[in-house]
This record gives C-alpha cells, structure tokens and sequence, in this order.
C-alpha cells in the first residue's frame, strides 16, 4: 500500500498538477499488477512533485525531513532517467500528456542554456541560472557518462513525441537538437582509442579517467558510436571499452557464468545499477556482439546478486528471497551516521538492502523481484515507503531506514518495471535509426530488432 501522507513544509500543497495518492484499504491484498502501477506511480513523484521548480528537471536528492538541502542542484543523469519517467507516467496516464509536455519544454529549454564542455553536460547544474556546481575539487566541466545518460532519454522523448502535435513535435526536435551538440570525440583525448570521463575547462584531463569496461558506461560508447555529428570509431570501443577482448571473464558464482571482468569485482559481479543505467534505453534481450550476450549477462547478473542474499554470507537478519538487492546509494555507517558507497557482494559490510536494485531488475528476474515488491510494499510499508516510493535504502539487521531519496535511484525503477511490462522504452530507443546505425557500427546485432 502506498504511503498516503499529508502536506507540510516538505510538499507543496498548492501544486494542483501533483499526483494524487493511490486509494487504499489496510487489509487489501494487492495484484501483481496493482504492485506494478503503485511502485510505477510513486516513484514518478519523484521526478513530478518534487522537481527541482525552476528547471523542472531531477533534483539530486531530496531528505523529507530536510526538504530544502540542495534543493535547488540538478543532475543531469537523473535528469535523464526523469524524463524516462515522466514518459513512462504519461503512458500509464499517470500525469496528463499536455502538462508533461509543457515541463519537458521548459526542461530541455534550461538544458539549451545550460553550461556544457564540448556539447557535454556537468554532473551537477545549479537549476536557477543553469551553471556548472562542481561535483568536485577538479570536476567542474563535462561529464560524459551523465551526458549519456541524459541523450539516452533525449533520444526517447524524441521518438515518443515526434508525431504528435505541433507542441509535441517541436519537443522532439528540441530532444533531437540537444543530443546531437555532444561532441563525442572531444573525449577521445586528441584521438585516442578510448573515451574520457571528464573534461574541464580549468582543469582539462587532470582526472584521466577512461571509461574501460565492464560498468555502467556500456551506453557512453553506444551513443558516441551513434552520433551522426560526432561520431567515434570503432577501435574506441574494441580497444577501450572491451580492452581487446579482456573485458570478458570466464569465472562463475552459485553455478552461474559472470560473463564479463567487473571492474573492482573479478571473478564476481559488482553492484546492480550496472545492469540498470545502461539498459534503460538499450535493450539486453537478444542483444549481442563478439564479447557476449548482454541478456544473459544481465540476467546472470541479477540471479547472482540474489542467490547471494539468499546465501547471506555475513548473516545479515532479513537478507533472503524476499529482501534482497545491493547497489550504489546511501548507506549506514558502524558511527550511525549516513553515508554512500556502492554496496555489492564485494562490498556488503554495512549489511544495507536498497530497493532500487530489486525493483529495477524486473525485466530479468521477474519471480524473485516481486517477491521483494511485495514484501516492500506489504511487509515493510510502514517504515519503508515514503512520499516518492521506497525510501533509498534500508537495513533490517540494524532496523535502519534513511528517509532520503537520490534521482539515480528512484530514475531507473519506473522506466525499468515498464520495460519488464511492454517494452515502451527499450522500443523508442533500439528503433531509433542513429542507435540501430551506432549499435551495428561497434560489431552489436539484435534478434529482437531484426539487426
């Protein structure tokens, strides 16, 4: 059952355009489907009621008891996912298509006017003048892998609106606009075979970060490989991305093949936003190349990451079948205060579950994802579920409940669990020409997409 709360100072109670609360009873034993649209619903409130309100795009996080802590920074990779969301709500007729596309305008005409390095995006944006907030001491430029994220749904919103009215239409070609002023091969570094994570007009490559698989940047190399302005060669992704072939690892955990090298994680997977971030837009299902299968990679990925909270190997209380799922978010730190780190089975010391993995994992392990929907919902929802949907993460060892929201998180659930349902998303972006062009142009066919 939803949470059903009242407005404060944490909830605009003037907003007329918020979604309304899910009508309940106590004792009602909900439907899969019913689950679906509840957890769907919530978590687009995120991305509706709590946007950041000048930019209408995702603020970074959002404390219900401290609403108004960075209230005003905007992230441009849970922007992306926002807008993913606000799709997915329209479709379900969560939020009224009109009023959605009247957001989106005012969102991408921020992002036309907002700093960007080399067509690419900061991590973090200053939503009332569209100014870069470093993320960091020497990250203060572009962010290529949150620029994918956010072209990921750029792409999307194109390819849903782009036969509708004109309104709609002229969104679209904003969309189509935004994404193809990313210059790709800036970020190649003068050339190289790889792609760079940050560049900064003060600071230029003193982070040297490339971006060498396995992680969540499968998509980075995808869009530059898809880009019709500013492409990049094949070689950057063989030789960078895969590492000519070392990307891949032929070790396996509880019987099931890893498939693939994970960075910080050999031998072993790493935390769950990695079959997530990536796959929004980008369909696994079917797809392949000369490295592996990426459904079952996905799908390996999540049964692992499951058999070992069922496994519990530090004796966790409440890890099991129905509690289950470990990725990047906050956590609870052995002082009792809150941090971040990106827990998985390499990193399980602060005996943390985070919603957002299990429920963004419904396309590749339905079964055991509703079991902890249900048990989220039901079992838990008076400590656990919040104004926008599950509360970012959770420890039921320590009876630990951070009432915090990060968009990273709460981004991936709706447009995952609609994936799971119909498609929608990995359909918008696997039938857009450019993507189809790119994917075939790094050695990529799908047998769902007939390429």
């Amino acid at each position: 059952m939803p949470f059903v709360f009242s407005c404060s100072s944490s909830c605009d109670s003037k907003n007329e355009d918020a979604i309304q609360p899910t009508p309940t009873l106590p004792d009602e034993q909900f439907t899969d489907e019913q689950l679906l649209d509840m957890v769907q619903k919530d978590a687009l409130k995120y991305f509706w009621d709590y946007a950041e309100p000048n930019s209408k795009l995702a603020r970074e996080r959002y404390h219900v008891d401290n609403p108004s802590l960075d209230a005003n920074i905007v992230t441009s990779g849970g922007a992306g996912f926002g807008l993913m969301t606000i799709i997915v709500g329209v479709e379900r007729g969560f939020v009224g298509r009109d009023e959605a596309v009247s957001r989106m305008a005012t969102a991408l005409g921020f992002l036309e006017n907002a700093d960007r390095f080399h067509g690419a995006w900061s991590h973090w944006i200053d939503g009332t003048t569209g100014h870069v907030v470093p993320f960091g001491n020497d990250d203060d430029g572009g962010d290529l892998v949150e620029t994918s994220f956010l072209c990921q749904a750029l792409i999307c919103v194109r390819e849903y609106f782009k036969d509708g009215t004109a309104a709609e239409q002229a969104l679209a070609q904003k969309a189509d606009m935004l994404w193809k002023g990313v210059d790709w091969t800036w970020y190649t570094r003068g050339g190289q075979n790889v792609l760079y994570w940050h560049w900064s007009p003060n600071y230029e490559w003193i982070k040297n970060f490339k971006l060498e698989g396995y992680n969540e940047c499968l998509i980075t190399y995808v869009m530059a490989a898809s880009s019709p302005t500013h492409p990049i060669s094949t070689a950057a992704y063989t030789q960078g991305w895969a590492r000519n072939g070392a990307i891949q690892h032929g070790g396996s955990r509880y019987g099931i093949p890893v498939i693939f090298s994970y960075n910080g994680s050999p031998g072993n997977v790493g935390p769950m936003f990695w079959a997530h971030y990536s796959y929004l837009g980008l369909n696994p299902i079917g797809l392949t190349d000369q490295y592996a299968d990426y459904g079952q990679l996905t799908q390996n990925h999540t049964k692992i990451m499951y058999e070992y909270c069922v496994d519990n190997p530090y004796n966790w209380n409440g890890y099991g079948e129905n509690c289950w799922g470990l990725t990047a978010s906050y956590t609870r730190n052995s002082n009792g205060t809150v941090g971040y780190t990106a827990h998985s089975p390499t990193n399980d010391s602060k005996g943390v579950i985070t919603p957002t993995a299990a429920l963004s994992s419904f396309p590749y392990f339905p079964e055991a994802c509703m079991k902890a929907l249900r048990h989220f919902y039901q079992d838990k929802k008076d400590v656990l579920i919040g104004p926008a949907g599950p509360y970012d993460a959770f420890s039921p060892h320590y009876d630990w409940v951070t009432k915090r929201y990060l968009a990273i998180d709460q981004g991936t659930i709706a447009p995952m669990i609609e994936n799971y349902r119909t498609g929608l998303l990995w359909d918008l972006f696997m039938n857009a020409p450019e993507v189809k062009a790119g994917l075939q142009n790094l050695g990529f066919n799908s047998s769902t997409y007939n390429f």
